[in-house]
């Protein structure tokens, strides 16, 4: 049986936020448009603007509602940042930028920071060898210092989690984080398995805002593996790639990696 994608965050935001539990970690989403947009501004501040089919963090779009020096708009895509006087030239001329492709707007977080530079969690969730879900890999994602994304693939750097979090908590404050990261990725994997029964494996990145308090930004049903490679504990790729060969991620080959 094959494993089950799906690509679009707008499905597996609809399926989470059935969830009482799963809400209260979940930053408010809407299908993006001049209302959506307008309304999530003047509450949040500041909000990403994400292609509703994408990967990798490409085309993600950080908007915000300004008022120093004076009332005003921004966003960046990339390394670009575009200010505007009006809420309608700004729309204008984001309205370009993403006419070709579905968007949706989310409530920005504002990250945590380890040297200046934001960073958030990927957390790796798999079916084991008993058919259950086990949390494998927890890793932290350091963004690059000129960009919005902590994605690898956009400069991005993977980082163990301890690091990155040791201005923030103690080490009994970070354990107990862990628990939470755990219970609430182990809790998207039983709900999203209800609507999509053959997954096998998931990528949930989680922010973590200045009170601790996690936030799921995204889940992925295709997560990268190999930056888990990137830890000093080696067991943990190791397990990520052995569960993930098991039920079929990867070609049989003659050698591991």
């Amino acid at each position: 049986m094959s494993i089950q994608r799906v690509t679009s965050k707008w499905a597996k935001t609809k399926v989470l936020l059935t969830s009482g539990y799963l809400r209260t970690y979940m930053p408010a989403t809407n299908l993006f448009g001049h209302g959506s947009l307008q309304s999530m501004l003047n509450e949040y501040g500041m909000v990403y603007v994400k292609p509703t089919n994408g990967t990798f963090g490409n085309g993600v779009i950080r908007v915000e509602k300004t008022t120093l020096p004076a009332l005003g708009y921004r966003y960046q895509l990339g390394t670009k940042i575009l200010s505007f006087p009006t809420f309608e030239q700004m729309y204008h001329k984001l309205s370009q930028q993403t006419k070709k492709r579905s968007y949706l707007v989310q409530r920005g977080i504002h990250l945590l920071r380890h040297q200046k530079r934001r960073f958030d969690i990927r957390v790796m969730v798999q079916k084991n060898p008993r058919n259950e879900w086990e949390v494998t890999g927890i890793i932290g994602r350091l963004a690059h210092p000129a960009k919005i994304v902590t994605n690898y693939h956009s400069g991005g750097t993977p980082m163990a989690l301890e690091l990155l979090m040791r201005d923030h908590t103690n080490s009994a404050e970070l354990a107990a984080f862990k628990n939470k990261l755990k219970k609430v990725s182990i809790t998207i994997a039983h709900h999203l398995e209800t609507a999509y029964p053959n997954i096998k494996e998931l990528g949930v990145d989680i922010a973590i805002d200045a009170k601790l308090h996690p936030w799921i930004l995204e889940v992925n049903t295709f997560p990268d593996p190999y930056i888990f490679r990137k830890l000093p504990d080696k067991s943990v790729f190791q397990k990520v790639y052995r569960y993930a060969a098991a039920y079929g991620r990867f070609k049989k080959r003659s050698s591991r990696p």
